[in-house]
């Protein structure tokens, strides 16, 4: 399942009470001021770190396949009174009128794509839409298999009319040679009136670091650091690391 169908309806609607966190928006404000603006965020979501970063007044632009995540990113944006330019694309057939001295990604959401291919077409575009001079960020990640005890474990939040909020990872399987993690979950809301739930399969397709250098260089891209969550040169067997690459 694509990430554009992946999340819409139920999905969207219970992405925000239900993320296990938050992403901290220093890092990417630091990122900008160091490379320089305009900026573009890939696979913005519903607005987060986005809108944090257009408080500050930020030049900075959002882009994601999901209709339903781009218009709960608006309706934030419009109740705070915020300005934002936001592309309804996907991350691997980007076609926007401007480039940029940053691209990033808020979070190892380049994991979502569900293969080597469309991997390279996201860093083909990445790289047509980077000014000479600029950086592009692009955190990843090796994830592991999900534990035996925590299938079927359900994960509830109560929003504010009270409706139960539940989501549930059912049933796992994992392709070492494809690189593969593929997770049935279940979304759920309950009220006394009404029970909703859907079932959606969730893809994460993970890249070693060669990988996805490899993958880098043949889109006409440079990686100038490979960076572990701290900030520090990330070690070969890093399971968490970020490629910060420039156009050649």
């Amino acid at each position: 399942m694509e990430p554009a169908d992946f999340y819409t309806g139920i999905v969207a609607e219970l992405y925000a009470p239900l993320r296990a966190f938050t992403q901290d928006p220093e890092p990417y404000v630091q990122f900008i001021r160091d490379t320089g603006e305009p900026a573009l965020e890939l696979g913005c979501g519903d607005g987060d770190p986005l809108l944090d970063l257009r408080r500050r007044g930020i030049d900075v632009e959002g882009v994601d396949s999901s209709a339903d995540m781009l218009e709960r990113c608006h309706r934030r944006a419009d109740e705070e009174g915020l300005d934002v330019v936001l592309h309804h694309q996907k991350m691997e057939s980007l076609d926007l009128p401007r480039r940029y001295r940053a691209i990033f990604l808020a979070g190892p959401t380049f994991t979502l794509l569900p293969d080597d291919d469309s991997a390279a077409q996201a860093l083909e575009g990445i790289r047509a839409h980077l000014e000479q001079g600029g950086t592009a960020l692009v955190p990843l990640f090796i994830p592991p298999p999900t534990p035996a005890e925590q299938l079927g474990r359900v994960r509830e939040k109560a929003d504010g009319d009270g409706a139960a909020l539940r989501v549930t990872a059912l049933s796992e399987e994992r392709d070492e040679d494809r690189r593969l993690r593929r997770t049935t979950l279940r979304y759920e809301r309950h009220t006394p009136d009404e029970r909703t739930a859907v079932d959606r399969q969730w893809d994460l397709h993970w890249h070693t670091q060669d990988g996805f250098r490899d993958l880098a260089r043949a889109a006409g891209l440079v990686t100038t650091a490979i960076r572990d969550p701290a900030g520090h040169p990330a070690a070969t067997d890093a399971t968490e690391f970020t490629f910060e690459l420039g156009r050649r």
